[in-house]
C-alpha cells in the first residue's frame, strides 16, 4: 500500500509533468497566477508573499460539501483536524493546535481568554456555507495578528454585500438543502442580497441537524464499536446493548447560524459595513468521555457540553482616498460574546456538574497602507479586551436542588493585549520581492481565585509583559514559470485565563490547577519553498520548515500545598499544572503538486511530512510532539466540462506506532486501537471517494458524494470519534 501510494502521488505526477513540459516551450508558460489574498490584511498579490497559502473559494466550498468549517479545512489536504465527537473539530496546522493557532473571521481574532491546550471545536461556530474565502496562513503571523498566531493563521471571509451598478435594484440569492448518509444529516441553507447603488443589505441562514454517526465496516479494529450505552430508564442508570455497535451512541447535534450585514457606500472613497454573525449549536455529546470505563463498567451517563453560543457585531469604515498618512485604511470595532458549558454525570450519581463560562470580548483595530518610494508600507495598532465569567453548579436530578460548584476559572478575570505594527514590501528588481516587519505587544491578565471549595495557596494572578516579534522574507522569480522562496518569522502566545487558572480533570485520575507563575513562549520559523508553475498544464509547490518553540508551556506533575494528589470530584487524583520548562521542535515537508492531462483533467496530489519532539521534564528527554500528525494527504484525479465536475479522490494517514505517541496520547487508552502487545497506536487508514456535480441551468446545480466507499473503519489521529463509514452526500442548490 505504502508503495502504491508513493508511486501515485510522486511518480506518476513527476513523469507526466516531463511530458508536459518537453512538449510546452517558453512561449506557452505564463507568469505566476496571480491570486490575490490577504495574508497582510491587504490584497496582495500571490508571486509577491514568501509564505505558503491555501486558499479555498465559493466554487471549491460548494462542490466538496463540506458538513462544517473544520470538514472544509481538512478537504484542503493541508490542514489535519482532530475530532473529540462529532460537534466538533480542531486543526492542527505544522504540529500546533488549539490555542498556538489563530482563528479570524472577518478580520475579527476569535481566540479569546479561556482557548485550551487541550482540542477545541470552537470553529464549527463559522458557517461553511456562508463563506466567500476561507484562506490558510502556515506559519507564525504575530506579526500581523499577536498571540496565539505561532502554527498559523485560519482567515474565514464570510458573504459581502453587494452593491448595484446601475439604477436597476439588484437582487441575488441562494437555496440549498443537503442530505448525508452517514449521521442523516439534514442542512438548509438559504442567502439573500439586495442592494441599491450605496446601500445593500445581505442574509444568510444555515440550520443542520445530525443523528449518530455511524462508522465504517472493515479495517478497524472491534474496540471502535459501541457495544452498549448508558440510558436512564423509570429513574435508574441502565448500561443498554446498543442493537447496531457501529452506530455512535450519543454523538448527534443540531446548529444554528445567522449572518447579517449593512453595507453604505455614501461617497466613492468611504465604504461602511456593520455585520451580525450568530451560531448556536445544540447539546453537543463529548463522544470520548461517553466510551470510558471504570471498573469494567461505562463511567459517564452523560457527558454534553451545552449549547455554544457565538455572536459578533462587527463595524468596519474603509477609505481609499489617499492622502500623507495612508492610501487606504480600515477602523474594524468588534464585540464578541461567548458562551459554553460543560455538564457531566458519572452513573448511578444523582448529582449533575455543570461548568458554564462566558467571555465579553471587545476589539479595535487600525490598519493602513501608503506607498512609499518603491515599495509599500502596511501598519496598525490593536487592542482586545476579555472579560471572564465562570460558574459551577451541582443539580440533583431527582428533587431539582441545586448548589453551587467548583467554576472552571476564577471568576471576573481579564486579559488584554495592545499591539502596534509596521511591515514594508519592496521589489527590489522585476525577480526580486522582500518584505519584512516588527510588532510589539503590551498584554496583561488579572485573576482572582476563589477559595470557597479548593484552599488555593496564592489568591492573585498578574501579568503584564511586552513582546516583540517579527518577520523577514524574500521571493525570487528566476522565470516566468518559477518563484522562490525564503521566510523567517518569529510568533507568540501570552498565557490566557485558561492557561493560568484552570481546574479540571485532565484525564480520568489526573486532576490540572491553577498556576500563576506563568509567562509567555516564544516561536522561531524558518522556511524554504520552491514554486514551478505552467499555466493550465503543471503546478508544483514543495515547502521545507523548522520551527522551535521555546519556554513553551505543557502540562507536568506538580503539588499542591505540599501533596501530589488531591481529592477532587470524589476522585484521589494526581496533582499537574502547566509549567514554562519544554522546548519543542517541529520540521517538515508539505507538498502539493497539480498536472493537466488535458484542459478538463488533472491530477492533484497534497502529502505532509511533519514531525516533532518536546522536552518530557520528567524523565528530562524528547519525546513525541503531542500535536504533530502522522504523514496524511490525498490524491485526486478531477474532471471539468463547462456545467459538469467529477472527482475521484483517495486520502490516507500513515500508522502512528506506541513508541511514537506522545506520553499523554499514550495515556488515552479509550480511543486508541491495540497493538500486539496491548499498548496504544494509531493505526494507518485510506478511504476512497467520489463526488460528481451537474449544473442543470444557470440556477439550478445538483451535486451527490460517495464518501469512504469501501466502508473502512477508522479513527484519524488523536481522534475520540470514530470517522463515518460509508456515506453518500447529496444537495440542491438553487441560486437567482
Amino acid at each position: 500500500m505504502k508503495q502504491f501510494i508513493f508511486v501515485v502521488m510522486f511518480v506518476f505526477p513527476v513523469l507526466l509533468a516531463h511530458a508536459q513540459t518537453e512538449t510546452n516551450n517558453d512561449s506557452t508558460s505564463k507568469e505566476l497566477e496571480e491570486v490575490i489574498i490577504s495574508v497582510n490584511k491587504w490584497e496582495l498579490k500571490m508571486n509577491e508573499v514568501p509564505n505558503k497559502i491555501t486558499k479555498i473559494n465559493k466554487q471549491q466550498i460548494l462542490r466538496n460539501n463540506p458538513q462544517t468549517a473544520a470538514d472544509l479545512l481538512a478537504q484542503t489536504g493541508a490542514v489535519f483536524v482532530q475530532k473529540s465527537q462529532l460537534g466538533g473539530g480542531s486543526p492542527m496546522i505544522r504540529g500546533f493546535a488549539t490555542n498556538r493557532v489563530l482563528l479570524v473571521a472577518d478580520g475579527v481574532r476569535m481566540n479569546n481568554a479561556i482557548y485550551r491546550s487541550g482540542n477545541l471545536q470552537n470553529i464549527i461556530s463559522v458557517d461553511a456555507l456562508a463563506l466567500e474565502t476561507a484562506e490558510v496562513i502556515f506559519g507564525p503571523g504575530s506579526l500581523i495578528y499577536g498571540s496565539d498566531a505561532i502554527g498559523g493563521v485560519m482567515d474565514f471571509h464570510s458573504l459581502q454585500p453587494r452593491l448595484a451598478t446601475s439604477d436597476k435594484l439588484l437582487v441575488r440569492g441562494s437555496g440549498l438543502v443537503r442530505y448525508s448518509s452517514a449521521n442523516n444529516e439534514n442542512t438548509i441553507h438559504a442567502d439573500v442580497n439586495v442592494g441599491e447603488k450605496k446601500l445593500s443589505f445581505l442574509s444568510s441562514f444555515t440550520f443542520s441537524k445530525f443523528g449518530d454517526l455511524k462508522m465504517g465496516k472493515f479495517g478497524g479494529q472491534d474496540a471502535y464499536l459501541r457495544p452498549e450505552y448508558v440510558e436512564r430508564i423509570n429513574g435508574v442508570d441502565v448500561i443498554t446493548k446498543n442493537s447496531d455497535p457501529r452506530v455512535q451512541r450519543f454523538s448527534g447535534y443540531e446548529q444554528l447560524n445567522i449572518l447579517q450585514k449593512i453595507r453604505l457606500k455614501p461617497t466613492p472613497y468611504l465604504d461602511l459595513q456593520y455585520g451580525f454573525t450568530y451560531a448556536k449549536t445544540g447539546d453537543a455529546p463529548r463522544y470520548d468521555r461517553l466510551i470510558q470505563y471504570r471498573n469494567g463498567n461505562l463511567r459517564f451517563a452523560e457527558w454534553n457540553y451545552g449549547p455554544m453560543i457565538w455572536s459578533m457585531h462587527n463595524l468596519q469604515v474603509l477609505h481609499t482616498k489617499a492622502n500623507g498618512l495612508y492610501d487606504e485604511a480600515k477602523l474594524t470595532v468588534a464585540y464578541q460574546d461567548y458562551e459554553e458549558s460543560r455538564v457531566d454525570r458519572t452513573r448511578n450519581n444523582l448529582t449533575r456538574n455543570k461548568q458554564a463560562e462566558t467571555v465579553d470580548a471587545t476589539s479595535i483595530n487600525m490598519d493602513a497602507n501608503k506607498a512609499i518610494g518603491k515599495g509599500r508600507l502596511f501598519y496598525g495598532l490593536e487592542y482586545v479586551y476579555n472579560k471572564v465569567g465562570s460558574t459551577g453548579m451541582q443539580t440533583n436530578i431527582n428533587t431539582g436542588a441545586t448548589n453551587r460548584f467548583v467554576s472552571r476559572y476564577p471568576n471576573g478575570s481579564t486579559w488584554s493585549t495592545t499591539g502596534i505594527y509596521a511591515s514594508y514590501k519592496i521589489n527590489l528588481h522585476e525577480k526580486v520581492t522582500a518584505t519584512g516587519g516588527l510588532r510589539y505587544s503590551y498584554n496583561t491578565l488579572n485573576a482572582t481565585f476563589d477559595t470557597s471549595f479548593i484552599k488555593f495557596p496564592y489568591k492573585q494572578a498578574t501579568i503584564g509583559e511586552g513582546a516583540l516579534t517579527g518577520n523577514a522574507g524574500l521571493v525570487f522569480r528566476p522565470a516566468e514559470s518559477w518563484q522562490l522562496n525564503a521566510n523567517f518569522s518569529t510568533g507568540y502566545r501570552m498565557p490566557n485565563v485558561d492557561d493560568i487558572g484552570k481546574l479540571f480533570e485532565s484525564a480520568p485520575g489526573n486532576v490540572t490547577v491553577p498556576n500563576p507563575g506563568l509567562r509567555s513562549e516564544y516561536g522561531l520559523n524558518y522556511e524554504i519553498g520552491v514554486i514551478k508553475n505552467i499555466h493550465q498544464k503543471l503546478r508544483i509547490e514543495l515547502n521545507l520548515f523548522h520551527s522551535v518553540l521555546s519556554n513553551a508551556i505543557v502540562r507536568r506533575p506538580s503539588t499542591f500545598n505540599g501533596s501530589d494528589s488531591i481529592l477532587f470530584m470524589s476522585v484521589k487524583s494526581r496533582v499537574e499544572t502547566l509549567q514554562n520548562v519544554a522546548k519543542a521542535t517541529v520540521w517538515g515537508v508539505q507538498l502539493s503538486a497539480e498536472v493537466f492531462i488535458t484542459k478538463q483533467l488533472a491530477v492533484q496530489t497534497h502529502a505532509n511530512w511533519i514531525t516533532g519532539k518536546e522536552t518530557d521534564d520528567v524523565n528530562d528527554k524528547q519525546v513525541a510532539l503531542r500535536h504533530a500528525p502522522p504523514f496524511y494527504g490525498s490524491t485526486l484525479l478531477k474532471y471539468n466540462l463547462k456545467k459538469i465536475f467529477a472527482e475521484l479522490s483517495a486520502v490516507y494517514n500513515s500508522e502512528i506506532t506506541n513508541s511514537q505517541l506522545a506520553p499523554s496520547e499514550q495515556a488515552k487508552t479509550d480511543i486508541y486501537a491495540k497493538d500486539a502487545n496491548g499498548k496504544p497506536y494509531s493505526p494507518g487508514w485510506y478511504t476512497l471517494n467520489l463526488k460528481a456535480g451537474w449544473q442543470f441551468t444557470k440556477m439550478l446545480t445538483f451535486t451527490a458524494g460517495w464518501e469512504n466507499i469501501s466502508n473502512q473503519r477508522y479513527r484519524s489521529y488523536s481522534s475520540g470519534i470514530v470517522a463515518a463509514g460509508s456515506n453518500l452526500i447529496i444537495s440542491i442548490r438553487a441560486a437567482f
